[in-house]
């Protein structure tokens, strides 16, 4: 009896040690992730996936549901990102649960029409950081590109 024990008892430290399975992401699907505070309602779509552009996939978001600071649009708070090329990894560090699948996602051609053009010609990458830091990131971008312009001697 104690040797049935044991050996079940190992055979479940075994199954404890695997790795665990990947998250498995397809277009149509929405999910909730780690947002900043106060974006606690934001969602991500997947609206994409990329699996000829690399030896890895890349997936294009539409994220709503934001308070992102944007001092170039009126009111100067962005509610949304039409496209985000993200890693699976990044991705799946980032999501909660899901929420709904096969869900028609946003459109977000006009965004990846002008990555994919850039990607292609090495101008322009893919986000390997968490969605949460996507947005920050981009958030900062905002306030510096609008710092530059008001820093622009009158002409």
């Amino acid at each position: 009896m104690n040797r049935i024990f044991a050996v079940a008892f190992v055979l479940l430290l075994q199954i404890l040690a695997l790795p665990a399975e990947a998250t498995t992401f397809e277009v149509g699907q929405l999910w909730s992730y780690r947002t900043r505070p106060g974006e606690e309602d934001s969602r991500l779509y997947v609206a994409r996936i990329d699996r000829d552009l690399g030896s890895k996939p890349i997936i294009h978001l539409y994220v709503d549901g934001l308070k992102l600071k944007n001092p170039l649009v009126e009111g100067g708070v962005q509610d949304h990102l039409v496209h985000v090329p993200i890693s699976r990894e990044a991705l799946e560090a980032s999501v909660i649960s899901l929420i709904q699948k096969d869900v028609t996602p946003p459109d977000i051609s006009e965004g990846y029409v002008i990555w994919r053009e850039a990607f292609l010609k090495g101008q322009a990458g893919v986000f390997t950081m968490s969605v949460q830091q996507v947005v920050q990131y981009i958030e900062d971008q905002f306030a510096k590109q609008a710092g530059a312009q008001q820093q622009k001697p009158a002409q």
